[in-house]
């Protein structure tokens, strides 16, 4: 089957590699131009990009594929699929009709639920026990094509956005081996999408990533996990040199109570406005993460200290 294979980060160099393995032509590799990455700022291709050259796959970065002169070069590419994972851009029409199979995209969520741009972290933020990765027959429609093929994945209590993060992508690969050549000698079902129960997974803003004590600590857990490692839920430390900004990179929900914000005991468990958060990993700002005992070896938090 010969491909064309857009995508831009980690997530989607699993999907990738394993079509390469698999044996699948990929004519071409479409990603995310360039960006600055690192301390230095400098431009450097996308995870997915860096790949593709290791490969020898020609790559193109278009800044929109809604340009006249992409389009004409996508479609000259003779295609008989076109796989989108986490691509970052809106396909047009021209785009999504010119290979003769179709274009189907690798998506993190059980859709309906959690269309759009964050939908593992949004899945862990709010609690979801279940989650998931389709692969989907793509319409011009935001995530609204008809589902073809379904692997399911748990989120267990100590689970983050990036091991949900890890095990999806190794899973969805495996899902996109499975079921292309199913499109290919036409044996794929295609199944609509329900009417009901449409969420919206919206990127993450700034403002949602500081920690609000007066929240019940079973939301509050679960946004810790779901925002951890990016961008990271935080709180300000009081110290004797000024209030210091910590991530919380891991948590649990514990049966406690106490004034929202106040530490309860000498191992970094914090009352919540219902229950309470033990907080397990943390990185203090230009510092490394560390466990919590780890980090209260260099930086102890009395009982009733008011995190703010």
């Amino acid at each position: 089957m010969r491909l064309a294979f857009l995508g831009t980060p980690d997530f989607a160099v699993a999907s990738l590699k394993r079509l390469v393995e698999a044996g699948f032509e990929v004519a071409c590799v479409y990603s995310q131009p360039p960006a600055p990455r690192g301390r230095g700022h400098e431009l450097k291709p996308s995870p997915v990009h860096a790949y593709a050259e290791s490969q020898g796959i020609p790559v193109r970065t278009p800044a929109s594929m809604r340009d006249p002169a992409e389009i004409a070069a996508f479609q000259a590419l003779d295609l008989e699929a076109a796989v989108v994972v986490a691509f970052g851009q809106i396909l047009p029409r021209e785009v999504l009709e010119a290979p003769r199979l179709g274009a189907f995209n690798l998506h993190g969520s059980l859709l309906p639920r959690w269309r759009g741009a964050a939908p593992i972290q949004r899945a862990v933020m709010a609690g979801d026990p279940v989650t998931g990765v389709q692969v989907m027959r793509m319409s011009e429609g935001l995530d609204e094509g008809p589902i073809i093929a379904t692997e399911t994945l748990r989120i267990g209590p100590l689970d983050t956005a990036q091991t949900v993060h890890d095990r999806m992508a190794e899973a969805g690969a495996e899902l996109l081996v499975r079921t292309l050549p199913l499109i290919a000698r036409g044996e794929a079902t295609e199944t609509p999408q329900a009417a009901e129960g449409v969420t919206y997974a919206k990127k993450i803003r700034p403002r949602e990533a500081r920690i609000e004590w007066v929240r019940p600590g079973r939301e509050v857990d679960a946004r810790i996990r779901g925002l951890s490692p990016y961008p990271g839920a935080w709180f300000e430390l009081p110290t004797d040199k000024g209030p210091v900004r910590v991530k919380v990179l891991l948590s649990t929900f514990e049966d406690a109570e106490g004034v929202p914000g106040e530490v309860l005991d000498e191992r970094l468990l914090v009352a919540c406005g219902e229950g309470a958060v033990r907080l397990l990993k943390v990185q203090r700002e230009g510092r490394g993460a560390q466990d919590a005992e780890v980090f209260l070896r260099g930086q102890a938090v009395a009982p009733g200290t008011k995190l703010s």
